[in-house]
């Protein structure tokens, strides 16, 4: 095995071991006993500003590389399109050189090859019936009930041998960075998103947080403790703007909109954002009218927008923006122009520490 394919085999498998929760590979490794495939999620897309298309041409340095009726097709529109697959080639190559690069290092040092290197790392605590039955219990519902213990034994120590040694190179790898001080310096990909609409946090926050959010999505629901515990961690540092994405697949969604930008015009945006996130069943017309007078909003001047539609023009602006940058589901967020789509806290949280580093440097 070449040393790149050797890289490549090595950061992927450390990369699912760290990523991927269990019961995720479960599912997967019972749909491949089961002779599925299981399904990749499609990566979001985004855009880098129109503008860098024309700048590259006006110098002279942006290829054509077709031509449509006459119109050419240059390589920086292909990049434009395609530009989270070429960051993430980008990213990709670089970590493959940087492993590549630590391994040969740490091989030179011990006066051994790479391949015992990695066969040394790749030693683990052997997997026992045990494990394999502990396994079992914990995921036997995902199975098919037509396969037996002794059908995916086999499949199951498998899988157990390759997460643990996946996880000790992993470990390796996260050493050799520190001793010989890898630092990664590729920039992560980031699209252009105003910050504009209701906030919270300080203006000049060096970071800020937008979201593209639906009152009647559940997953915007579980993201709010997770926003708000970030904002609370760096109340000083941290600033949340809130756009409107309210999917076709929610009715009540854009009306649910509209009133928390008509409560906006009463200095309420917030208290009306908590409020209908807290009772999404409560997001007809007539329930949101009379959430809005619980929450002391002037009655009259709230449900005279909300029947006017008025705020309709701004929530499709945020819609088309959320879909210029790349949105198709909710919540996404950008930090700091970085796009993430429904991230568990943990995500989120360490975008944001790495964020605030770039800035104190």
């Amino acid at each position: 095995m070449s040393p790149s394919r050797r890289s490549r085999v090595l950061h992927s498998t450390a990369s699912a071991s760290r990523l991927t929760l269990a019961l995720t590979l479960a599912l997967s490794l019972f749909a491949g006993v089961a002779g599925a495939a299981p399904a990749k999620p499609a990566a979001p897309k985004a855009t880098k500003p129109a503008t860098a298309a024309a700048a590259a041409t006006a110098k002279g340095d942006d290829p054509v590389v077709a031509t449509v009726a006459g119109r050419p097709i240059t390589e920086s529109e292909v990049r434009a399109v395609k530009a989270a697959d070429y960051h993430k080639l980008l990213e990709q190559g670089t970590q493959q050189l940087v492993e590549e690069r630590l391994l040969a290092a740490e091989g030179a040092a011990r006066g051994v090859s790479v391949e015992k290197l990695l066969a040394e790392a790749a030693k683990a605590a052997p997997v026992t019936d045990q494990d394999v039955d502990a396994f079992y219990e914990q995921n036997r519902k995902q199975i098919p009930p037509t396969m037996s213990k002794e059908q995916v034994a086999p499949r199951i120590r498998q899988y157990l041998e390759q997460q643990r040694q996946a996880g000790a190179m992993g470990t390796l790898l996260e050493s050799l960075k520190a001793k010989y001080q890898a630092k990664i310096e590729l920039q992560p990909l980031r699209v252009e998103v105003a910050a504009q609409g209701p906030a919270r946090g300080p203006a000049a926050a060096p970071v800020t947080i937008v979201e593209f959010s639906d009152f009647q999505c559940p997953a915007c629901l579980q993201m709010v403790p997770t926003v708000e515990q970030v904002r609370a961690q760096h109340p000083d540092q941290v600033r949340v703007v809130y756009r409107q994405f309210p999917l076709n697949i929610h009715p009540n969604a854009p009306k649910a909109a509209e009133a928390s930008l008509c409560a906006d015009e009463q200095g309420k945006f917030w208290a009306m954002h908590d409020a209908m996130f807290k009772d999404q069943a409560a997001l007809a017309v007539d329930r949101l009218k009379a959430t809005a007078a619980g929450l002391g909003l002037d009655a009259a001047a709230f449900n005279s927008c909300l029947d006017s539609g008025r705020q309709a023009e701004k929530v499709a602006a945020d819609f088309q923006a959320g879909r210029k940058a790349g949105v198709d589901s909710t919540p996404t967020l950008f930090v700091n122009g970085r796009m993430l789509v429904g991230p568990p806290p943990a995500a989120l949280a360490a975008v944001v520490e790495e964020e605030l580093a770039r800035a104190s440097r």
